[in-house]
């Protein structure tokens, strides 16, 4: 973490000197004026009320031989409200398999709540409190213009305790921390315990500009090591689950890959600045239609500079659906400028050959793009999957990019073998069936409907 700092130098005048004359920077001027807050009691006192515990319950399922239980309400997590009609923004992780959701605001008034939807690209969910009131509320603000250095403050509910303030600084911006294809957090060094996942992160005017969600720690204790979503994303995405119950990103329709030494000699590039088109999968894609083909490099995309693979990833999927955009691409050493219009991602995978729907789920075989776009191992086998409805029965288990390896007990290395086993289930009448999914090295067992 680096951190700057500005110091201004006084200097003692003696007499027998004569006067001293201290220079002042224009920098170190601005940084006296600014200064250090008095405190932050005013901010934290408008915005706390806003500010929810979020606890949930899940049913236990019931054998012949178990003693009747009751699901037992866990405290999990932390959200802050963002309307005054009661929607409530926290992180999926902390409703995730909940059966029952409550929200508890900081005067100790608990309210039931529903799930609106979840986005598992960014781990971000969104709640709806089941009240007629009207609620205390705070709103996003513009994290772009957030620098490193700035004062911030994360209120949550870590442990349980209740509402709890932490203050600290911005650490650093556009984090990638391999979490998923939209890493772009905000890291503070303010402190981010167990419960605090999706609070609030404030700036010094009350604005959100960030959403905590994850932090680093080898103790599982805040080590000044957090990241929160930055509000830019967080925003577009609320407002697409409250409005959709479900994201709508853009889809470009190309393999891509950073541009590396050999690639930059080969293709007589001036820089390694540019995203590389390493495959155009489908000729009616969006980009197949465009024109863009292989071994383009991509440097500008709707009047944004990319410099690497995720400026692009992240600029199409802020595009809105069905938009008509520039794209500025390097081929044979010239600059071309094609036009290509945006498809929605979650809708691409579903209309392609090599797809089926089951229990909510899309599912596509393992190809070399599902590999790409959900940073899977060369050697991944098996049926990826490639999106999960909010109404899912699954949706609390499974998430994109996901790897189902076998279907009772059946080896399914690609979509048609995963709809031989699905249909052969469902003929036989078969309940539930388990089975055998991958995820970051990690095997687990979970139950889909044929």
């Amino acid at each position: 973490m680096r951190k700057t700092v500005f110091a201004a130098c006084g200097a003692v005048a003696m007499a027998a000197l004569g006067p001293v004359i201290v220079a002042t920077t224009p920098m170190a001027a601005a940084a006296a004026v600014r200064g250090t807050p008095d405190g932050f009691a005013d901010l934290v006192e408008d915005v706390i009320p806003a500010v929810v515990n979020i606890s949930t319950s899940q049913s236990i399922p019931q054998t012949a031989f178990s003693a009747p239980t009751s699901p037992e309400a866990r405290s999990l997590g932390s959200g802050f409200i963002i309307d005054p009609s009661g929607f409530v923004v926290t992180n999926g992780h902390v409703i995730e398999n909940a059966d029952t959701i409550t929200v508890t605001l900081e005067d100790g008034e608990e309210y039931p709540a529903t799930l609106r939807g979840v986005d598992r690209e960014t781990d971000l969910a969104v709640l709806k409190i089941q009240s007629d009131r009207r609620f205390p509320s705070v709103s996003f603000g513009n994290s772009d213009r957030a620098r490193v250095g700035d004062w911030v403050v994360a209120i949550g509910q870590p442990f349980g305790l209740g509402g709890s303030v932490s203050v600290g600084i911005i650490s650093a911006r556009n984090r990638d921390i391999d979490s998923g294809l939209y890493d772009d957090f905000i890291q503070t060094d303010a402190a981010i315990n167990r419960g605090n996942s999706g609070g609030p992160l404030f700036d010094l005017k009350g604005n959100v500009i960030g959403v905590n969600t994850v932090i680093y720690s080898q103790t599982g204790g805040s080590v000044g090591v957090g990241f929160a979503v930055p509000s830019t994303m967080a925003n577009r995405v609320v407002r697409q689950l409250i409005e959709f119950g479900q994201t709508e990103r853009g889809y470009l329709g190309v393999l891509l890959e950073d541009v590396n030494d050999d690639i930059r000699t080969r293709l007589a590039l001036p820089s390694k600045e540019g995203a590389w088109v390493f495959e155009v999968p489908s000729a009616s894609g969006p980009a197949g239609l465009a024109g863009i083909r292989k071994d383009d490099v991509i440097v500008r995309f709707n009047g944004r500079p990319i410099k690497e693979r995720r400026d692009l990833t992240r600029a199409v999927a802020d595009t809105p659906v069905g938009a008509t955009v520039p794209v500025v691409l390097l081929r044979d050493g010239e600059r071309v400028t094609v036009r290509v219009t945006i498809a929605r991602r979650e809708t691409q995978f579903a209309l392609r050959d090599d797809t089926i729907e089951a229990s909510g789920l899309t599912l596509q075989s393992s190809t070399a793009e599902t590999k790409t776009l959900f940073g899977l191992p060369d050697d991944t086998t098996g049926v990826v999957v490639t999106h999960v409805e909010t109404t899912s029965p699954l949706s609390g288990q499974l998430k994109e990019g996901d790897v189902i390896m076998e279907v009772g007990w059946h080896a399914v290395p690609d979509v048609g073998a995963i709809r031989q086993q699905l249909n052969q289930l469902r003929d036989a009448g078969s309940g539930p069936v388990q089975i055998l999914v991958k995820r970051d090295g990690r095997l687990f067992y979970a139950h889909i409907m044929p």
